[in-house]
């Protein structure tokens, strides 16, 4: 086995977090008294978002009714985890050096060609593909035998939260994507495509030809880069995810052939469920837990899925996103996605950071030459970013990364007036629970750069402290790093 990406199962990802001690193993919880989720909570408090670890559960508690997983939770904590997905391998695990390489490779796979590279996935036989290990049709089917979890109190039931959907079109070809599927029985479940979203476009497509099914498949425990892939915005409407995974992979994805359908999918899932979504009924759904950690309104009006057929590897695993407490998916490849795009209108940009547990928040640097570049910056990421709200400009000194660099710049460099700007009312993110109004937003832009005297600030700034410690004593820093296991050889916490 490989420990270092990329994968082609999740197990193998799983295994080489484990061998590198980047996984928590707990032996038992009580989901029926939302242990999981409240050892969720407590794991991103103590070690923070970004790099709280992987966590699994060998035995869950479900229903007054102990069942085998294991269930996977946080799978992409850390940002040395997502270093290990794409083969970036730091053994160091300095955290930020993970980010910083893991940032520059994907950023070099787009720069050498000037587009990101594709492999197309290749067709292999069901006597190769572990998801078939089992293959259970009729009355054999039933998805209750598997621990999915009610994450919240308040949800409408248990969920299949991070599984990756596949819908075909002869038009539109593939799409791959993630959307939350609420368990409805042993043979149903809802499946929550958000209108304007790839497969809700697919679905109306088929509508409007008078269609009255769509073949579906829901495949819970992809490897990580598909699974990050479905999460992203890389493939546009007509393109095939599956092409960038290859690219990004170096190698294609191996698909197998559904039982009920012709959908392919991969063949180191870990479940694979089949049916079809009825194009002329739909039925409520939710409430959820949604991503801003805020319980998503129940829908009145929402695709379902009858499941005919089930196929999985033996001891199937189980993940759980945990939405709206843990990290869903890997974040760095969207980064690096935006940042290329945004930098061909803002050529002074620098870097950009969306803190997850922020969502809503977008902050960027900038190479500041001239007076109105940061508020110019700002304005122009409020109109490309779908997500940002909040959006803070800051000086190249500061990392976008360090919430606490991020804190001293808005206390120390940023004066509300003249140096900010609101927009009433532009395009917003659906889920965002303070927006009155859906898929409608306000927001600000925040110039937290130095103001210059002709755009409002002070006639003479002081040097920063650091920024003096950096140039006049510039192997501080390297001696530093150098030693820094040594000044704790004596240290017992």
């Amino acid at each position: 086995m490989s420990m270092t990406g990329p994968f082609d199962s999740l197990r193998d990802y799983v295994n080489a977090l484990e061998a590198r001690g980047q996984l928590i193993r707990i032996a038992k919880m009580d989901q029926d008294k939302y242990e999981a989720t409240g050892f969720a909570y407590q794991l991103v408090k103590e070690f923070s978002y970004d790099l709280a670890p992987a966590f699994l559960i060998e035995t869950i508690k479900i229903n007054n009714r102990w069942m085998d997983g294991p269930i996977l939770g946080n799978l992409f904590g850390g940002w040395n985890a997502e270093a290990l997905i794409y083969g970036v391998d730091v053994l160091d695990r300095n955290q930020n050096a993970a980010r910083q390489k893991t940032f520059q490779h994907l950023a070099n796979l787009f720069k050498k060609n000037n587009r990101w590279p594709k492999i197309s996935p290749v067709e292999i036989d069901s006597g190769q593909s572990p998801c078939k290990e089992n293959i259970l049709f009729g009355s054999e089917v039933d998805i209750l035998k598997f621990p999915w979890l009610q994450t919240n109190p308040a949800d409408a039931g248990s969920y299949i939260n991070a599984a990756t959907i596949f819908i075909e079109d002869p038009d539109l070809g593939r799409n791959v994507a993630t959307y939350r599927c609420q368990v409805k029985g042993k043979d149903k479940i809802g499946v929550n495509t958000e209108i304007g979203q790839n497969a809700w476009n697919f679905l109306m497509k088929m509508q409007k030809q008078g269609k009255k099914r769509a073949a579906i498949a829901v495949v819970n425990g992809v490897d990580p880069i598909t699974f990050t892939l479905g999460a992203s915005k890389l493939a546009k409407l007509g393109e095939d995810e599956l092409d960038y995974v290859g690219g990004l992979r170096g190698k294609p994805v191996e698909l197998v052939k559904c039982e009920t359908s012709g959908i392919l999918v991969p063949a180191h899932s870990e479940i694979v469920l089949e049916g079809e979504i009825p194009l002329d009924a739909m039925e409520e759904e939710g409430p959820y837990g949604e991503m801003y950690g805020f319980m998503g309104l129940k829908k009145n009006q929402n695709f379902f899925m009858n499941i005919k057929a089930i196929t999985h590897r033996n001891n199937p695993w189980i993940v759980n996103s945990f939405a709206g407490v843990t990290k869903i998916s890997p974040s760095i490849l969207q980064t690096v996605i935006n940042s290329i795009d945004y930098k061909e209108s803002i050529p002074h940009l620098l870097d950009i950071y969306r803190p997850a547990e922020s969502t809503g928040v977008l902050v960027a640097s900038i190479d500041k030459k001239h007076a109105g570049e940061g508020m110019s910056a700002g304005r122009i990421l409020a109109e490309k970013d779908f997500f940002g709200k909040v959006i803070i400009v800051v000086d190249k000194d500061v990392d976008v990364h360090d919430k606490a660099e991020i804190f001293q710049a808005l206390g120390t460099r940023w004066q509300p007036y003249p140096a900010a700007e609101i927009i009433e009312e532009t395009k917003g993110m659906p889920l965002d629970a303070s927006a009155p109004k859906r898929f409608f937003t306000s927001k600000i832009i925040i110039d937290a750069t130095r103001q210059f005297a002709n755009e409002g600030g002070p006639s003479i700034w002081p040097e920063i402290s650091k920024v003096m410690l950096q140039e006049l004593s510039p192997e501080t820093f390297d001696l530093i790093e150098s030693n820094w296991e040594s000044y704790f050889s004596d240290w017992k916490p």
